[in-house]
Formats: C-alpha cells, sequence, structure tokens
C-alpha cells in the first residue's frame, strides 16, 4: 500500500528515466501534475507564512513576555502560566489534543496532530523555561520586555529555546492550514531544560507508550550562518558542581586576624587556578583517561567548516582565543572535554569597602564532557581532586547539581538525510555537519529510554548571546525556521519506504 502521493510519484520520475516515459504523454503529464500540485503546495505554505508573519512575531512576543525562569522559585507561578500558554498555542496550531503533567518540579507540555497509521511519527522536543537574566544592569532592555531591534528581538529566550521551539508550534500550524503535513507529529515541551531536566527521566519512563515515535526533532541548537547553514551532529555533556569553602567560624577583621587566618577567598582562587596547567589541561586525575580522539580525517573534517580566528576575537572582544594547546577553536567547542568557573563570591561585595576576612567563599563550576565520558564518574573524580586540595586550615564541601551525557548523532540515517535535504531546499545550499560545544540532557535520554535517535536542527547563531544579557533571536532565522520545518515533514515521510 502507497503510503503517499510522493512515492507514487517518485517511482514515476525512476521509470521515466529508466524507459524513456517521455514518450507516454498520460504518464508525463502525471508526473506534470504531481510537479505542479508539490510546488503549489510549497508556495501556498509560503504564502501563509508570509501573510501571517505579524501574528507569528506577535505570539512569540507574548511568550518572551513570561519570565519562566526555572532556577528561581520566585518564578514558579510564572513558569506554570507559560506551560499554560504552550498548551493553548498548541491547541489553536492544530493539535488534537493537549495537556499539562505536574512533575516534582516544573510541567511538561504534551500536544500531538494525528494523520495517519501509514505515515511516520516525529516527536518535537524543546522548552519553556529559561535562564536567570541577570545582571539586569547589563540589559539594554528588560529581559522580559521585548524589542524588535534591526531586525532582531531582543528577550530572555528568545533563541534558547521560546523562539527555536515556538518555530515548530508555527509550522505545524502552516502545515494544518494547507493541509501538506505528511506525518503524524507530537510535542514534548518541558519546564527544566535550564536545571537539568531531573524530572524528565520519569516521564520518559512512565509514559513510553504516549511518546512513541521514528525519530526526536530539536531545534535548540545553533547553525554556522544563514549562508552557511548546518547540522549540529554532536552534544557534549555536563556535569555541575558547586564549591564551599569554610575557613573561620565567623568574618573577621582584617587587621586583626589578616595574615595569621587562611582567607577562604584567596584559598579558593588558588584551588581554582591549579585546575589548569599552563597549556590548558585540565589537572583533575583521571579527567581524560575515557576522552575518545578523533582521527586526523575526522579532526580535518571539522575545521573545514567556515571559520575566521580574528573575526571571532573580534566578535567577542578579546586580542586572541585560549584553551587547550595542540587544538582548534573548533575542537576546543566541539569534541574537547572543559572546565569552567561560572561563578564565584565570598566576603563583601556591596558598595564601598568593609575590611573583612570571610569566613565562607564560594563558587559554581561546570564540566562540559564529551564521549565516552560519564557525568557521574566525572563529579567523583572532581569532588576527590577538589578535596585533596584543600589544606587543614580550610574545609571543602562540594555538591553536584545537574548533569548529563555526551551524544553523537547518526549522519545516515533517514531522518538525518530528511534534515539535509530540508535545508539544502530551504537554504539552496547543503548543510555543514558539526559539532556542538552545548549540552542538552535529554538526547541521550530519548535513546536510552524510548530508543530514539535524534535530529538537532538548530537556526539560532553563536552571537544570539544565550545565556547572556542582551540575548537576541533574527527574525530571519525565525521565519526560515518556520519555513523549513515543513520541508523535513515532508521529505521524511517521503524516505520511508
Amino acid at each position: 500500500m502507497w503510503k503517499s502521493i510522493f512515492q507514487v510519484a517518485d517511482l514515476l520520475l525512476r521509470l521515466q528515466t529508466v524507459f524513456s516515459l517521455q514518450r507516454i504523454p498520460e504518464w508525463s503529464d502525471a508526473i506534470s501534475c504531481f510537479i505542479h500540485f508539490q510546488t503549489t503546495a510549497m508556495n501556498s505554505q509560503q504564502d501563509f507564512i508570509n501573510q501571517n508573519k505579524d501574528r507569528f512575531l506577535n505570539e512569540l512576543l507574548e511568550l518572551l513576555r513570561i519570565p519562566s525562569v526555572s532556577a528561581d522559585r520566585a518564578y514558579t507561578k510564572d513558569v506554570a502560566r507559560c506551560a499554560d500558554a504552550v498548551k493553548d498555542s498548541l491547541l489553536k496550531a492544530g493539535c488534537d489534543k493537549a495537556e499539562i503533567f505536574p512533575t516534582e518540579g516544573h510541567p511538561i507540555v504534551y500536544g500531538e496532530k494525528f494523520v495517519s497509521n501509514d505515515v511516520p511519527t516525529v516527536l518535537v522536543y524543546g522548552h519553556y523555561d529559561v535562564q536567570p537574566a541577570d545582571p539586569l544592569e547589563l540589559w539594554t532592555s528588560g529581559p522580559f520586555e521585548p524589542v524588535v531591534k534591526d531586525g532582531k528581538v531582543y528577550a530572555r529566550g528568545a533563541a534558547d529555546d521560546k523562539g527555536q521551539m515556538f518555530m515548530h508550534v508555527k509550522a505545524l500550524e502552516v502545515m494544518n492550514a494547507t493541509s501538506t503535513l505528511a506525518c503524524n507529529v507530537k510535542f514534548m515541551i518541558e519546564g527544566e531544560e535550564e536545571v537539568g531536566s531531573s524530572n524528565l527521566a520519569t516521564f520518559l519512563e512512565s509514559h513510553k507508550e504516549l511518546l512513541k515515535a521514528d525519530i526526536v526533532l530539536v531545534s535548540d541548537t545553533s547553525m554556522i550562518s544563514m549562508e552557511h547553514p548546518s547540522i549540529e551532529t554532536g552534544l557534549r555533556g555536563l556535569a555541575y558542581m558547586e564549591v564551599e569553602v569554610t575557613g573561620p567560624n565567623r568574618d573577621l577583621h582584617s587587621g586583626v586576624y589578616g595574615g595569621a587566618v587562611n582567607n577562604p577567598c584567596n584559598e579558593l582562587c588558588r584551588m581554582i587556578a591549579s585546575l589548569h596547567d599552563e597549556n590548558g589541561r585540565i589537572m583533575v586525575e583521571g579527567f581524560y583517561d575515557k576522552v575518545v580522539e578523533l582521527n586526523a580525517e575526522e579532526r580535518k573534517a571539522l575545521n573545514d567548516a567556515p571559520f575566521n580566528q580574528n573575526e571571532y576575537n573580534e566578535e567577542l572582544g578579546v586580542k586572541e582565543g585560549w584553551g587547550e594547546d595542540g587544538y582548534t577553536t573548533l575542537e576546543r567547542t566541539g569534541i574537547r572535554p572543559t572546565l569552567d568557573v561560572n561563578g564565584i563570591w565570598g566576603g563583601y561585595t556591596g558598595e564601598g569597602a568593609k575590611t573583612v576576612l570571610p569566613s565562607k567563599a564560594f563558587a559554581k563550576i561546570s564540566m562540559r564532557l564529551v564521549p565516552n565520558q560519564v557525568s557521574d564518574e566525572i563529579s567523583e573524580l572532581f569532588r576527590k581532586h577538589f578535596e585533596s586540595l584543600a589544606p587543614a586550615s580550610i574545609q571543602v564541601k562540594v555538591t553536584p547539581h545537574h548533569g548529563g551525557e555526551p551524544v553523537v548523532t547518526p549522519t545516515d540515517s533517514i531522518a538525518y538525510k530528511a534534515a539535509a535535504k530540508a535545508l539544502e531546499t530551504a537554504f539552496g545550499k547543503a548543510p555543514i555537519p558539526t559539532r556542538g560545544g552545548g549540552s542538552i540532557p535529554i538526547v541521550a535520554l530519548f535513546e536510552h529510554v524510548l530508543g530514539l535517535k535524534t535530529v538537532l536542527m538548530g537556526f539560532g547563531l553563536d552571537n544570539d548571546n544565550i545565556h547572556s544579557p542582551n540575548e537576541k533571536y533574527d527574525l530571519a532565522n525565525y521565519y526560515k525556521g518556520i519555513e523549513t520545518i515543513p520541508y523535513f515533514h515532508k521529505y521524511f515521510a517521503e524516505m520511508q519506504k
């Protein structure tokens, strides 16, 4: 039984080539009719997008106004309000049903649109929670008061991940409105990605039948540029820690006690400084034991992607790059593990001076991991190493926060080929495979729990300032994503033979 008209047309085109069927007018007419039908369908999609651009943008702005910060309990009600808004948007876009599933943390939004048992099912994953907006004084406009300027929308969550997630919602609306939806679609949009997706594994385990699909489609990554579309084929894992260093039992006068009692801030800085050697290599014992090294051919392929170090430095306002010796910037951010301090504090940090020797000092430290590192193992190695650095004059406490595993996605799968063809159709050139430096913990869980591979078809840019002040998302990328996603569904359905 034929799954779609696309398969029939494909057979006709092949037979025409093999048997010179241009001599049979009625078959040629059938092919011409199909091509006309296909072109008309795609044109109708673009027409619908063009006619509704302003509304698509305004609806995104409404979503961005909700401060759905998952890390801060002060925003719990706003996170729940955002989940309600996502549910409503799925229903308005044409989902047959949408519902909110409570968890021990923030809720998960599920929606689905059923077409036929004879077509594949795509599970779309995204998240509606956002990073904290701090430091607020560095924003040029309110983080939850979205502003459109120079073709970009500025707001927390604009690119990570509300803007990218919402492309899929609008793409569903486009396909529904133009009767071109070629796959069944399921949505799972969570509210805890920015805090480690701690409740998602439980949800997957208890809803395997509900989430049954053929592939997971994610837009929570970036591409090289609009001129050089790309698909990320791997993500680094994550191990996130908080360290606490304690010295005296109270804050002390730095004149009376300074020089006689170890200063936790001084000691923490010394300990952190020792975590890298002069060549940028991480000094935690056993840290590199399981790291997968790419061969020369794989490294060359990675470095063939368009990249200009001088432009990179200029964009970031630095004079030169930094990192592990022997590796390029693209390798350092894609295939090598890292250790970074994400925040450090202690003592007096208010206005003016206070001559204090603090009792405590703190730091948040994250490690990006590569295949075959395991987050729990790395966390334990870090704990043992960091505790071993402490002299008897201080005490150290290491608290793991959350983690996730590194993942590499296949480039020879039907889903990847469908994504590549979709991007080529939309951009006019084949996408470049790249490795992403970020982490999406759920990707490894999808494969482990549901047995599903993932396609990382992101439309963000590295300069979108995600996790930073003045986060932005280019409107051109937003609309191009809405245009491209229907192509993925179309080609994924066609290739399932």
